[in-house]
């Protein structure tokens, strides 16, 4: 009989993991992400296809994108904070998936015809849609924008509930997920397009966020249905509970001994006044400027956080050109590695990035939140003195006498371009999948010498790798800690910011390559890479030393709630 109740409690406690609130936002998440990695993968390869394998397109497509987050992280995130969470989750999937439908839809019928759309009205009917397609896929990028601030940044924290531990291992859940579909997700499109076509890779990618839609817009709804609190949401009342208010309203001032009258008027603020205006005197200047007052509002508001100095330092971490992108995947075909041994390093760059998110829970329980960060950073520190170390080993191309700005100035000029100059159309696809954006460069690869010696590539990519579980336990700490300490009404246009902060110092590194993409110049880039991630640290030991003083440095002493440091007019609760 016990064996029995042990077996069904066993079931039963399975059973209500798989349907509990948690489980089905991993769920959607996945979905989700995996759809996002396909699309990210699949576009930049199809662009450079369309354009005569030139990386032009795809180089527009990554401005666009990059440009579009920083200038409208703002407005996407106060947008999310101002519309019931339903709402604007539901809004957000249906405009990602569809804008990507109708983007593989387009595709499709340009590789069909693309022949005949070349000729017709002397290409402009071609190049008509390559602008709908790169402006399609950019609105479907901030819609993903939008759904990853509801669902990252709000869901996860309202599921979680006051429970911090909670919070950490959902949040390492859905990073683990972010990194296994990061590398599965490309694999898998990938396949398609290599045994069928371009054209099939787009029905198939449509297809895919078609079905994936209607999934996860129901998983959104049982995940509302069972987690009550999602209904409520800071700053927004309930219309019964509004309509109730405003009757009751007339008959308070009455006992009070006022007419409604004279009672509404005192408690009128001036910007109420002004909104009370009539419309022909604030005309309509005053809605158009409305977005550039938001977007103010949400750096003022970013700034005064309490936890501004470690939003700030996750963003310099971005200012880096030691990542598994276009940058490094490039400068690694220049060194004589091939795609085999380059795939290998990315599996274990996402094994190690794995590590560092399971790290985080761990040390968080012995250490608490804010030392998890600073540990962190002393880890990914550590790590990347192998890069520095590897600009001057054996086998580095780092030569100062070499002008970082010679390809550049060869290209301004109009003489032939060197190969090398082909990094710095790669350096500014922010969107583009590494292995796929450094074939581009093979064959420069190709006509290099063969190395006298691999240390310094072995060094520098030991280092990278190494780093990320630092750099992953570091991200998910900043994260958490916004989670944990910008108000409920606030949480979206704060993180928001955020990534427009992050896209700012990502667009400078690869601003960064584009006037130094020589090979020999790559050291110096390096050098300049580590030297941000090393200030961003900086900010994050000031933050934490504000917040708990010399007992940073006692790992097991609790962390005690701090006050405001840097802004006295902050709203936020204390971090704990």
């Amino acid at each position: 009989m016990d064996n029995q109740g042990s077996k069904k409690t066993c079931c039963e406690a399975v059973r209500d993991f798989f349907t509990s609130a948690k489980f089905l936002i991993y769920m959607g998440h996945a979905l989700s992400t995996w759809g996002d990695r396909m699309w990210s993968f699949a576009v930049a390869v199809f662009l450079v296809e369309l354009y005569g394998n030139s990386l032009l397109l795809t180089a527009v497509y990554g401005l666009v994108v990059a440009g579009s987050v920083l200038l409208l992280g703002a407005i996407i995130g106060d947008w999310v904070d101002r519309n019931p969470r339903l709402k604007v989750a539901q809004t957000s999937l249906i405009v990602q998936n569809s804008c990507v439908i109708v983007c593989g839809v387009l595709l499709m019928v340009v590789f069909q015809f693309k022949e005949q759309l070349t000729v017709l009205y002397n290409g402009w009917i071609l190049t008509t849609c390559y602008i709908m397609v790169i402006t399609i896929a950019n609105i479907a990028n901030l819609a993903s924008t939008a759904m990853s601030i509801t669902i990252q940044r709000d869901w996860v924290v309202v599921v979680a509930g006051q429970d911090s531990s909670k919070l950490a291992d959902m949040n390492a859940t859905v990073r683990i997920i972010d990194q296994l579909t990061n590398i599965l997700a490309p694999m898998l499109v990938g396949q398609v397009m290599s045994f069928g076509s371009h054209f099939i890779g787009c029905g198939f990618i449509s297809g895919w966020n078609l079905v994936s839609m209607c999934v996860e817009y129901a998983l959104l709804w049982k995940v509302y249905q069972k987690t009550p609190a999602l209904a409520t949401k800071a700053g927004q009342k309930d219309p019964h509970q509004q309509q109730e208010l405003k009757d009751l309203s007339p008959v308070r001032e009455i006992e009070n001994g006022q007419s409604p009258e004279e009672s509404s008027q005192p408690l009128m603020t001036d910007s109420a006044a002004v909104k009370s205006e009539s419309p022909k005197k604030r005309g309509c200047c005053y809605q158009v400027t409305e977005p550039l007052r938001t977007l103010k509002g949400g750096w003022v508001a970013y700034y005064n956080q309490n936890i501004f100095l470690a939003g700030m330092s996750l963003a310099f971490l971005y200012m880096t050109v030691l990542g598994f992108d276009c940058i490094t995947t490039g400068y690694a075909y220049t060194q004589g590695l091939n795609g085999s041994i380059l795939s290998l390093l990315m599996g274990a760059s996402a094994i190690s990035g794995i590590c560092g998110t399971v790290a985080f829970t761990w040390i968080r329980k012995k250490c608490g939140l804010i030392r998890t960060g600073f540990i962190s950073g002393v880890a990914q520190m550590s790590c990347l003195t192998l890069c520095v170390v590897s600009v001057f080993a054996p086998g580095s191309p780092f030569d100062l006498s070499v002008s970082p700005f010679e390809d550049l100035y060869t290209h301004l000029v109009g003489e032939t371009v060197l190969p090398e100059a082909e990094h710095a159309l790669a350096g500014i696809v922010a969107g583009v999948n590494a292995t796929t954006t450094a074939a581009s460069i093979t064959t420069a690869a190709q006509e290099m010498p063969p190395l006298q010696s691999y240390l310094s590539v072995s060094l520098l990519f030991a280092g990278v790798i190494a780093a990320r579980m630092g750099l992953w336990s570091f991200d998910l700490t900043v994260t958490q800690l916004i989670q944990e300490n910008v108000i409920e009404s606030e949480r979206g246009i704060i993180s928001g910011v955020q990534n427009s902060m992050n896209y700012l110092l990502d667009l400078l590194h690869f601003i960064m390559v584009i006037l130094a993409p020589n090979p020999e110049a790559f050291g110096l880039l390096v050098i300049i890479s580590v030297c941000f991630v090393a200030m961003g640290h900086m900010m994050y030991f000031r933050f934490a030393f504000k917040s708990l003083g010399s007992r940073l440095f006692l790992c097991c002493s609790p962390e005690q709630k701090v006050e405001n440091m840097d802004s006295p007019s902050s709203s936020l609760p204390a971090i704990v």
